[in-house]
């Protein structure tokens, strides 16, 4: 290491975001002596977002702390589960994320969506909503206007799921929102809907929950054994995961 370096150490769960040529245990990195912490951290493709505990030798900082040259970083990843300063839990998913945002509606974690947003807007509705945007946009993580934000991690919905769930083990509540719109689902009479039903599916199905949102019906349906199959996964990643008895 020269005069003009730091050694960095980075987590292991961070080596993702790091270049292949610094996925080691210690990183040796050009220091220009002003730039913050942070922004050292950031600028290697690690995300703050992701950055759990960051210290010089045994001592805590800040992100905002100037590493002297020849000093030792130490980077952590984000403790899990994380605390935020919102509960309970509300989200908000970048446009790449919509089958994720379904799923996460169906275990009654509250989720926006739209895939219209670009990133100002997606940055101003979850801080004017305190929601955490959750994107795989390390860019968009980086922006210092995000008052909070995740990588998600995994390729497959369902892995991106469980990434969730783990990271921010929210107090579920399946069956309860609607995966359309994120509205609230209330238990209705058949009759109240029979209407907007198809003749086969009133000959076959007899209880019914409509969300109290965008008025959409739902029923167990020939695709609810699939829907079952993600929440039993999400159960066993959550024990305290159960189906509340009104609920389809």
């Amino acid at each position: 290491m020269t005069d003009s370096q730091v050694s960095v150490r980075f987590a292991p769960e961070l080596w993702l975001f790091l270049k292949a040529r610094h996925r080691r245990d210690e990183v040796a990195v050009a220091h220009d002596g002003t730039s913050s912490l942070g922004h050292l951290v950031e600028s290697l493709g690690v995300p703050l977002t992701e950055v759990g505990e960051l210290a010089v030798g045994d001592r805590p900082v800040d992100p905002s702390y100037r590493p002297t040259t020849g000093a030792l970083v130490r980077v952590s990843a984000v403790r899990r589960p994380q605390e935020i300063p919102v509960v309970p839990l509300r989200l908000l998913l970048d446009v790449h994320l919509g089958a994720l945002a379904r799923r996460l509606r169906l275990v009654g974690v509250d989720t926006a969506y739209r895939n219209d947003l670009d990133d100002d807007e997606l940055i101003e509705r979850a801080n004017a909503d305190r929601r955490v945007l959750l994107t795989q946009d390390r860019a968009l993580l980086c922006r210092r206007a995000l008052w909070l934000g995740a990588y998600v991690r995994g390729a497959h919905p369902d892995d991106q799921l469980a990434d969730v769930l783990g990271r921010f083990a929210p107090r579920p509540a399946p069956w309860t929102r609607c995966t359309a719109c994120n509205g609230l689902l209330a238990a209705v009479a058949k009759t109240e809907v029979e209407e907007l039903l198809q003749p086969g599916t009133r000959r076959t199905y007899h209880r019914f929950a409509r969300c109290r949102d965008c008025g959409q019906v739902y029923w167990h349906g020939a695709h609810h054994a699939k829907l079952e199959a993600i929440v039993s996964r999400a159960t066993r990643l959550q024990p305290s995961l159960t189906r509340p008895p009104t609920a389809l």
